[in-house]
């Protein structure tokens, strides 16, 4: 069970120590205001259950941090990509119930579980840059990160296009950010899902 509320500060800290772009501190009230800090990072893979979402963007951010930061890094690019990648998951998730049999007792129980609904379907890491350049500019190394973070899930890459090699090869940090996903979802998160 996450702290929801100790996982929210710890956030917030993170955020406004290291992000102080003009229109960070709206962007940080608009995340107030909508789900992003009770949301699940997943429907059931990792950190499906309340407040997965902010532990997952910060797991990532301390993972690029501590394991790619390089001289020459910029701290606030870091946070801004680490924290805010997954943007585009506040106000994604709906928990909802279905009927699961009882193995043991032969009853049919509800079990909770998480549907998607995407009010705006504009792609992931495409959604997380639109949200996030509604309130502060980012970097083209940084919009193009957080385009591809999702590295092979992404449909795009999926669907066979190149632009994710170019993105690779010219910045640096979309790499890094990819990486930093792939460790915090499948080793750091491993086992964190309430909903299955």
């Amino acid at each position: 069970m996450i702290d929801v509320e100790a996982t929210r500060d710890r956030f917030i800290e993170i955020y406004q120590r290291e992000i102080h772009r003009e229109g960070a501190d709206k962007l940080l009230q608009w995340l107030c205001q909508k789900d992003f800090f009770t949301a699940p990072a997943s429907s059931k893979y990792h950190c499906a259950c309340e407040g997965g979402l902010a532990l997952h963007s910060i797991n990532v951010y301390e993972t690029l941090r501590h394991r790619y930061f390089e001289e020459g890094d910029s701290e606030e690019s870091f946070a801004l990509c680490g924290l805010l990648h997954d943007v585009c998951k506040a106000q994604f998730y709906k928990l909802s119930t279905r009927n699961v049999k009882n193995e043991e007792t032969g009853q049919w129980e509800k079990k909770p579980y998480y549907t998607t609904d995407d009010a705006f379907p504009y792609g992931h890491g495409e959604k997380s840059v639109f949200l996030i350049e509604r309130f502060l500019r980012l970097k083209p190394a940084e919009a193009v990160a957080i385009r591809w973070h999702m590295g092979g899930f992404d449909e795009a890459a999926r669907g066979g296009s190149f632009a994710i090699s170019q993105a690779y090869e010219r910045y640096p940090l979309a790499v890094k950010l990819h990486l930093s996903d792939l460790e915090s979802t499948y080793l750091i998160e491993k086992g964190t899902s309430e909903a299955r």
